[in-house]
């Protein structure tokens, strides 16, 4: 995917840019083409990067270590501030406040916009965290009780049942 010219966007019809997906994205490894499609607005003071794509992809379950086949889907929406010095040096102290305002993603108003950097972001982003081949595979940490008693407590196990046999609690 090619880089597109902020400013040039002002002058696309509806100052709308669609992109048909269908290309393996650079250091995502997946087994099949990103396949989808992109729309990056310019709204004046900010752009509204819209995706619907899927792939596969080969993740390695946490608990038994084996390979499977992940399908990676995303469907979202982000708006990106477009700002005239976002590029100048910051000759601020190392430590200051950054208002909440301030923590979002931001471009220079006469820079360019990288569609698959920021595919591969919300891809990166949509992965999940426990990687799981199988939900038989979630654990179950609910007590179970044994079956089998060792011979060692097999008195024990009789003078338990004796005990609740005869009405006696552990209260008593």
């Amino acid at each position: 995917m090619e880089a597109i010219y902020i400013p040039q966007l002002l002058k696309a019809p509806q100052k709308t840019e669609e992109i048909q997906v269908q290309e393996f994205i650079d250091g995502l490894e997946s087994l099949t083409p990103v396949r989808g499609k992109m729309a990056v607005v310019h709204r004046g003071n900010y752009l509204e990067v819209s995706v619907q794509a899927e792939t596969i992809i080969t993740l390695t379950c946490d608990r038994s270590l084996q390979q499977y086949n992940h399908r990676l889907s995303v469907d979202t929406t982000e708006l990106i501030w477009l700002e005239k010095n976002v590029d100048a040096p910051d000759n601020g102290s190392l430590e200051r406040e950054v208002p909440l305002e301030e923590l979002c993603e931001t471009l220079p108003s006469e820079g360019y916009f990288e569609p698959d950097v920021w595919l591969y972001e919300q891809l990166c982003l949509a992965m999940p965290l426990r990687q799981l081949r199988d939900k038989r595979e979630e654990v179950d940490y609910s007590y179970r009780e044994e079956t089998a008693i060792d011979s060692r407590l097999s008195a024990l196990e009789t003078l338990k049942e004796q005990l609740s046999q005869s009405g006696m609690t552990k209260d008593e």
